[in-house]
């Protein structure tokens, strides 16, 4: 996930494809350290008074891995702002970063650097951590279940066949693969709590006042598990997402894992086609064995709070080639 997000927005892995890549240690802890910071309560969250009482370590871990992901990401800005003045320049790399750095150049766009430098650490962070805690789970869910993880290879291999390969158009051909996901995102939204919210103005809003400025957090999460809503809520059954015309895009209020309305998550194409060809492709090259002989029915499915709800026990499974 990191080589994907970051060849989308500067055409270049970020690390090497193995765990003990040093550079891979760093950003996964800056990615996952920044998240559980961020959902880290304080005293100052219920009594403003003392906004910066036992903050201080809190901000410097978030200062110092904020300072890493500056000097890489000004780093690969400046390293293409001097590509683009050479004469040797190709317009045919048009990735994001190019497409932000045109915005910069447009006489009548207030856009500038520094405005590039925190979306893309903002787009950074928020793709990371969330699109692979997602796999995790579904890759959980269907290990759990191997009813459902049957059914999901039979379709593979009858739409693909024996030697084929998974591409992306292959995708929305798939409606078991995208049940599979919608089901995952029910119960493991990838924000459970979404990103917080500030109420414009006083409100009424189911007999309860929300004053202006209030601070406004969405329990998608709760939601997802709503018995009036869905019917076994606690269950992995992607076949109530089969036939069914609700969707995650923010027009079923019912299934809102990435927002709605305006401000919903601009990372919802990337995040859904990314998702779904992982996991596609995971299951279509290897059959999956639980690491240290364990059942898959036993599989530790409890999960840790934070601003993304990760697994509490990493999940550890075995490939094996088919």
């Amino acid at each position: 996930m990191l080589n994907i997000v970051s060849n989308s927005f500067i055409s270049k892995n970020f690390v090497h494809y193995h765990v003990n890549d040093e550079k891979f240690k760093v950003f996964k802890d800056i990615a996952f350290g920044l998240t559980e910071e961020s959902s880290r309560s304080c005293l100052g969250d219920f009594f403003p008074l003392l906004g910066s009482f036992g903050a201080h370590g809190a901000r410097k871990r978030t200062k110092d891995r904020y300072a890493k992901l500056y000097a890489v990401f000004d780093g690969a800005i400046e390293e293409r702002i001097r590509s683009r003045d050479s004469k040797t320049y190709s317009s045919d790399c048009n990735d994001v970063l190019d497409s932000l750095l045109d915005l910069v150049n447009d006489e009548s766009s207030e856009f500038n650097r520094h405005d590039v430098l925190h979306l893309l650490i903002d787009l950074f962070i928020a793709a990371i951590d969330t699109t692979s805690s997602t796999l995790e789970w579904a890759m959980a869910e269907l290990i759990h279940s191997p009813t459902t993880l049957h059914k999901l290879k039979e379709e593979l291999q009858q739409s693909l066949g024996k030697n084929g390969e998974v591409e992306e158009s292959h995708i929305s051909k798939l409606p078991y693969l995208n049940a599979v996901v919608k089901e995952t995102l029910r119960l493991h939204p990838p924000g459970p709590m979404l990103i917080p919210h500030k109420a414009n103005d006083d409100v009424e809003l189911g007999g309860f006042t929300v004053p202006k400025n209030a601070q406004v957090l969405i329990n998608v999460w709760s939601m997802g598990r709503n018995s009036n809503i869905w019917a076994n809520p606690n269950s992995f059954k992607p076949e109530r997402f089969l036939n069914s015309e609700i969707d995650f895009k923010g027009q079923h209020f019912e299934f809102i894992p990435f927002g709605s309305g305006r401000r919903i998550c601009p990372g919802l194409p990337m995040a859904t086609r990314s998702l779904s060809f992982m996991l596609a492709s995971l299951l279509y090259q290897f059959n999956w064995k639980v690491a240290n002989g364990t059942n898959p029915e036993d599989i530790d499915m409890s999960f840790s709070y934070g601003l993304t709800m990760h697994k509490a026990e990493p999940l550890l499974l075995i490939p094996i080639k088919i």
